[in-house]
Parts: C-alpha cells; sequence; structure tokens
C-alpha cells in the first residue's frame, strides 16, 4: 500500500511530461502538415542522381578547368560468378 504513495506522484509527473511534450509539438506546427509526408516516399530520390565527389571541386582552384570526377562501377560486376571453380578431388 505504501508504494501508491510513491507511484501515483510518479505517474501525475509523467502525464505532466506527455501533456507538456504534447503542446510543445502542436505549436511548434508538428501536426500542421499530415498528407506530404506520406507523399514524400513516392518522389524521386535525390540520391539516384549520379554521384560528384564534392571533395574534388574544393581542392582544384577556381579556373583551373577540371570537372568533378563521378565514379565508375567496376567493368564485370560478375566477374566472380565466372571464375574458376577449386577442383575438389584431393
Amino acid at each position: 500500500m505504501n508504494i501508491l504513495l510513491f507511484l501515483i506522484p510518479v505517474s501525475m509527473l509523467g502525464l505532466g511530461l506527455a501533456l507538456w511534450a504534447f503542446i510543445w509539438a502542436v505549436k511548434r506546427g508538428q501536426f500542421e502538415d499530415m498528407d506530404t509526408p506520406a507523399l514524400d516516399i513516392l518522389r524521386e530520390d535525390e540520391h539516384d542522381r549520379p554521384v560528384v565527389d564534392s571533395r574534388a571541386s574544393r581542392l582544384d582552384p577556381p579556373g583551373t578547368g577540371t570537372a568533378p570526377t563521378v565514379p565508375t562501377p567496376p567493368a564485370n560486376e560478375n566477374a566472380h560468378l565466372n571464375a574458376p571453380k577449386p577442383d575438389r578431388n584431393d
């Protein structure tokens, strides 16, 4: 029975904290636009575009005429599939 003297104030404090967090989120506009985040998944991502090395443009002095490099994929991604298999007849 003595535990109730501890649990009731702790639960009231937790309730107050949750209420404060909800009011804070409403005032900050967290619940203003509920449709756009759901539609963002359908838009094209920026990471689908070619990757440009940003370090190259920082290191080159302006006016040198060098363009940032774009990484190229390996010549044959499936080369490991065509490799000869080791002979297991020892």
